[in-house]
């Protein structure tokens, strides 16, 4: 045994202060009426953070915590511990050397686990303490199923469906969706993109072929290739799913529609367009335990956090946020809200599409096809006492015009823009037809966005920049060569983590322009956005670029990608 049973779980987060006599007890009967791991409860309701139960765990029992995502576990230690076993008890084997197999755990004093995993193996159990969000994302990397396309196709008879529509047969369609390979082959593309945790999927019909890729991190990477003779089939069953008209195939649709998997409910926005080869089908996928609502986690420098909270916090004005699509924007108005979120506000949201539902706010799904525009949902969203509104998309005059004689009368609007800058967006409603002396009196701040993928930090190293490319970094980002020479740059080499890579996940930079005196002036005065843009440096704002290479310094990301996703 680790410790005797009068010094268990309870206690230890007791005498560490971790937890309160009426919280433990109130894990406890909930443990009594739902059963689970009580670390699990604890954290889950809120009394203590994870990594926190984890530190105090293992300075009691002198058990090593271990930070999964540095480990690259062998397949043979994976094979001595099924998958269902490692969910069931939230446990990954890590290592194994003679009869001892070293098993990364929440609870190190779960006994049933421990005897379990002994009678299950063979082997003793030596255990460290892992996070559960550790634990969770190496059961998904190690113990996902390889697809072999020629396996699930195995001895099934593929009936050639032709691309001619005017021979379509309906009914032998329908039937050849519900068929067993292209079930599969539907379900392996969605579980597969969720795994790699890709942002939207792309099943693109071509002459010969039909060409599946993933963006990943904002970068598209091919993937499976089903046969050409079950497109119809494949399309067919993704817009069954999403409740389309499979007898539809000249005209664009979009959809939505949910599936579960490992006990999560996952939607994808389903947009169906035709081309020459057939209909190009791109899924959207919006999963809500991947949002992150937390503005302090999106990656914003401690200064451009300063000032984008305070801005959020005035009673009245207008928030713009700019960038091209994907680069982030919803997630970080959504974050925005949340934070001002309370229940004194109403706070009223007209979106294209709503991709995340917000507890308590309400949020109005434009449809332009029967008249609910930006600008109509705009008018209607006024007559219901908002304090907080946001608009989606400022495309045109008459949505921009409503949207800042709101923010004019005592109202805090958020919206966004497609333009390449912050100064950017003052110039694009000037054109649009916006009085100036309005928005500079209306206009709290303007942000742009950009999304930057950050360095795999599983197989992350040093590198030693020659002098010539610091000089041609120098000159392409516009920077004194003091500032590249001072870099110590890194990258990924490229792992199964990163999938070859050399980078994993992605991280927020933004450009702020705050408005003061001088800016207000120049809009009054109809200044160009470069005019702007350089009163604002002068004042102390940060380009994208600069904010970039601060990511650089902080050996987040590399040069290459900021001046991948800068470039004007």
């Amino acid at each position: 045994m680790i410790m005797s049973l009068k010094n268990n779980l309870s206690r230890i987060l007791l005498d560490g202060g971790i937890i309160t006599e009426e919280q433990l007890k109130e894990a406890l009967q909930e443990q009594r009426k739902k059963g689970g791991n009580l670390s699990r409860i604890i954290y889950k309701k809120g009394f203590a953070d994870e990594k926190v139960l984890m530190t105090c765990l293992s300075e009691q029992l002198n058990i090593p915590p271990i930070n999964l995502s540095k480990f690259k576990i062998s397949k043979e230690v994976i094979e001595t511990i099924s998958k269902t076993i490692a969910k069931k008890y939230s446990i990954i084997p890590i290592s194994k050397i003679g009869k001892t197999l070293t098993i990364a755990m929440l609870d190190p004093l779960n006994v049933f686990a421990t005897d379990d995993l002994k009678s299950a193996t063979g082997y003793d159990i030596d255990p460290v303490i892992a996070t559960e969000k550790d634990i969770l994302n190496a059961i998904d990397q190690y113990y996902q199923e390889s697809f072999d396309m020629k396996e699930i196709l195995k001895d099934i008879d593929i009936k050639d469906t032709a691309e001619k529509k005017e021979e379509v047969d309906l009914e032998k369609l329908l039937k050849e969706t519900e068929e067993a390979p292209v079930v599969k082959i539907v379900n392996v593309v969605l579980a597969q993109a969720i795994k790699e945790k890709a942002s939207d999927i792309h099943i693109e019909p071509e002459d010969k072929a039909l060409r599946i890729r993933y963006r990943i991190d904002g970068v598209l990477y091919e993937r499976l290739s089903p046969p050409k003779k079950l497109q119809a089939a494949i399309i067919s069953r993704i817009k069954i799913m999403s409740s389309l008209d499979i007898a539809e195939r000249r005209l664009p649709q979009d959809g939505r529609m949910r599936i579960v998997l490992n006990n999560k409910e996952i939607d994808f926005r389903v947009s169906i367009l035709p081309i020459v080869f057939g209909e190009k089908v791109v899924l959207r996928i919006l999963d809500k335990s991947s949002l992150t609502l937390d503005l302090g986690k999106l990656g914003f420098g401690e200064k451009e956090l300063q000032i984008f909270n305070e801005s959020i916090s005035k009673p009245h004005g207008m928030i713009l946020l700019t960038g091209p699509t994907g680069s982030g924007k919803t997630t970080t108005l959504y974050s925005a809200l949340s934070k001002i979120n309370t229940p004194t506000k109403n706070i009223i949201t007209v979106e294209d599409p709503v991709e995340y539902q917000l507890k308590g706010i309400n949020q109005v799904q434009a449809r332009s096809d029967i008249g609910l525009t930006f600008a109509s949902g705009l008018r209607s969203i006024l007559r219901q006492d908002p304090d907080i509104i946001m608009v989606g998309e400022i495309r045109d005059l008459e949505t921009a015009d409503i949207a800042i004689k709101s923010a004019l009368t005592g109202h805090l609007v958020f919206s966004t823009l497609h333009t390449n800058d912050a100064p950017g967006a003052i110039t694009r409603l000037i054109d649009m037809g916006i009085e100036p002396f309005l928005l500079s009196s209306s206009l709290i701040m303007a942000a742009a966005q950009r999304l930057m993928r950050k360095i795999c930090e599983n197989c992350k190293e040093k590198i030693n920049l020659q002098e010539k490319a610091k000089e041609n970094f120098a000159r392409i980002l516009q920077q004194p060569i003091s500032r590249i020479s001072d870099l110590t740059i890194y990258e990924g080499k490229g792992c199964e983590l990163c999938n070859d890579t050399g980078y994993k996940g992605r991280v927020a930079v933004v450009e702020i322009l705050k408005m003061s005196d001088d800016i207000k002036q120049l809009i009054v005065n109809k200044a160009t956005a470069g005019e702007i843009k350089e009163t604002a440096v002068k004042s102390g704002m940060k380009t994208l670029q600069e904010s970039g290479i601060n990511l650089v310094k902080s050996g987040i990301t590399t040069i290459e990608e900021v001046l991948r996703v800068t470039a004007e």
